[in-house]
């Protein structure tokens, strides 16, 4: 079928599993304790500087010299840290942030600083941001009454009674000033190593877990019930909020001071009020795989507003591959034109990551997609699914995917009776019914023994598609050329036992368990989803209807096939091929977009049609173009050698 001369036999990478240990301790952990006491006072600088400095005036000695001394002693405690290559920078943002206090510069100003200079030291020497789960606020609630509310009162007002002979007076923290500044890591820090020249001593004897409540209970008294009562409604109707919190760590680092800039005062308010008091609402669910989504996304959206596009990058890959991946197949099925927005939209993030664009750009987009995740949420509800839902989805998505292989095969079972040559038929049989037995056995490890991550699933199909659009490259060629006036009678006699010896069956067994592979990889998935949300008859009945459609399809190419002329025969199964190179190449590199291997740049206009391979991306495009211009020059130089000849 191709000249064997001409072709080198590709080896198809299968799919393995790598399992590895990884014990590099992080840096500068032996040093957390001293970076943890400077960021400590960093954070108190940030807070209270504002208050000893006006309009470059200073307002209150004793609170400006308490400022310029917790960051000289800020600096002088960098001489004790670890070397890193990050310590220079650090010492040099410190030597500026006491330069601005001497200069009485503005709150606004110095606050920036310190807690720009607190960002790049926590990231310089790693401490615990957050507690490893949501902390318990009934612990936390027992352990203030028990150790605090003697000095600061049971309401936080810093009114107790053993708190009135104390200097300085204990914190009030419903004081709104000095609670808009304070995140629940900064609450937690003092709580862990108390507060030098003050009688706030330490509680590091408390468990971590127990000092994370009290943080929480602490930072919810500067709230109303009726601040949390209508943050809850927020969080319930406002589903672009939840990017802003993808984890237990952006909420214990969020205050109000960084929250209003995001949303505005009227919002941050009642939504940090809401989950200081309920913090287990920012944890993703188990098995809520559009949580997990949200959440990467989130994280994609900070790193990339820290200057961290590669890790942005990688989280919005893992959103895809973590998070919506698992949950295409059975979206596919019951709503494919949504499938397709998202995972368009999801693509399009990664592409302004890539690129570079503002920060504004990149949160837009995060948000467009947690809206249509949304709407997913509510087509993948059990309110959603129906008998007649699951039979279509179960008969599009069989149909659908084995019509591609499908026609391949056929085409190369008609070529093979055409030129007589029915002895090689076994190897093309042999290659779809070896990729059926794989699919099968794909399905059973995939089910009981490991879970098929979503790059891998992508990577297979990106590696399939590529392989058979350019092994269809050079078989649309052949094929046209062969249509060409005389060209087959002179291919008869002079070369048809050559090229179609030993070495040219096997690789039509290869092509083969290739292109029935990629799709029966593919189905399998699908219908593991959709087997799991129950419907069994209706899965069978769907899977069967499309089995027989699929029958009839191939007996009908057959039939028709030996009724063409040789030379029709080539030129339709030529175009045929030709077009399904196109579609594969398409298909094949958004696949590899997708597992992560290829860069996504947008392209506006373009809309995503994915029966044709069509998908709104430059490399998608660019890939489709490159095989067609391959085809139509392979095509006109056939053309030419004819006339040539003739």
């Amino acid at each position: 079928m191709v000249a064997p001369h001409r072709l080198m036999l590709l080896a198809l990478p299968l799919l393995g599993m790598l399992l590895g240990l990884s014990l590099a301790a992080p840096p500068a952990w032996a040093e957390t304790a001293p970076a943890q006491t400077i960021w400590r006072l960093l954070d108190y600088v940030a807070v209270d500087y504002p208050g000893a400095v006006v309009d470059g005036r200073v307002v209150s000695d004793s609170e400006y010299a308490e400022q310029a001394e917790f960051a000289a002693s800020a600096r002088e405690r960098m001489e004790a840290l670890a070397p890193t290559p990050a310590l220079p920078r650090l010492e040099a943002q410190a030597d500026a942030l006491k330069a601005a206090i001497a200069a009485k510069a503005p709150g606004t100003e110095v606050a920036t600083l310190a807690r720009a200079l607190g960002r790049e030291l926590l990231a310089a020497y790693p401490v615990p941001l957050a507690p490893a789960s949501p902390p318990d606020l009934a612990r936390g609630r027992a352990l203030y009454a028990e150790n605090c509310a003697a000095c600061h009162g049971d309401t936080g007002k810093g009114d107790g009674q053993a708190g009135a002979a104390l200097d300085p007076k204990p914190v009030d923290f419903t004081d709104g000033e000095r609670a808009r500044e304070r995140s629940a890591f900064a609450l937690e820090q003092v709580i862990e190593q108390g507060l030098d020249g003050t009688p706030m001593v330490s509680f590091a004897h408390l468990p971590p877990e127990d000092r994370w409540a009290l943080a929480f209970v602490a930072g919810g008294f500067a709230f109303t019930p009726a601040d949390t009562e209508a943050g809850a409604r927020l969080w319930r109707e406002r589903a672009d909020l939840h990017t802003l919190f993808p984890s237990l760590e952006s909420l214990t680092q969020t205050s109000l001071a960084t929250l209003e800039p995001q949303v505005g005062a009227d919002i941050a308010r009642p939504l940090l009020a809401y989950l200081r008091t309920h913090p287990d609402a920012v944890m993703p669910k188990a098995n809520d795989s559009l949580a997990i989504a949200r959440a990467k996304l989130g994280l994609a959206v900070k790193a990339y507003e820290a200057g961290d596009a590669k890790a942005a990058g990688d989280l919005a890959l893992a959103a895809y591959l973590d998070g919506f991946e698992p949950v295409e197949p059975i979206l596919k099925a019951r709503d494919g034109g949504l499938m397709t927005r998202v995972e368009s939209a999801m693509g399009a993030f990664r592409g302004v990551i890539g690129q570079g664009r503002p920060a504004d750009e990149v949160r837009a987009q995060a948000q467009a997609i947690t809206g249509l995740l949304t709407e997913a949420e509510h087509a993948l509800s059990p309110a959603a699914a129906s008998d007649a839902s699951t039979f279509v989805g179960a008969f599009t998505i069989l149909l659908r995917e084995g019509l591609e292989a499908l026609l391949i095969v056929v085409a190369m079972i008609a070529f093979l009776r055409k030129a007589g040559r029915t002895d090689v038929l076994p190897h093309v049989h042999l290659g779809w019914a070896i990729a059926l037995v794989a699919g099968l056995a794909t399905w059973a490890v995939a089910t009981y023994l490991v879970s098929i991550s979503g790059a891998s699933r992508e990577l297979t199909e990106g590696l399939g598609s590529v392989f058979a659009a350019l092994v269809l490259l050079s078989v649309g060629v052949w094929m046209h050329g062969k249509s060409q006036a005389g060209a087959w009678q002179q291919y008869i006699k002079e070369k048809l036992s050559r090229a179609l010896s030993r070495r040219s069956a096997w690789f039509l067994f290869l092509l083969t368990f290739v292109v029935v592979y990629r799709e029966v990889f593919e189905t399998i998935l699908f219908y593991m989803a959709l087997w799991a949300e129950g419907a069994h008859a209706a899965v069978l009945a769907g899977a069967g209807a499309a089995v027989l459609l699929l029958a009839v399809i191939a007996w009908s190419l057959l039939r028709y096939s030996r009724r063409l002329p040789i030379g029709a025969f080539f030129a339709w199964s030529s175009a045929l091929m030709a077009v399904l190179a196109v579609v594969l190449a398409g298909k094949g590199v958004k696949a590899l977009q997708e597992a992560g291997w290829l860069d996504v740049i947008p392209l506006a206009h373009v809309p995503s049609v994915d029966i044709v391979g069509l998908f709104p991306t430059a490399q998608t495009v660019a890939a489709q173009l490159v095989m067609a211009a391959a085809l139509a020059a392979g095509f006109a130089y056939n053309s030419w050698n004819a006339k040539r000849k003739a």
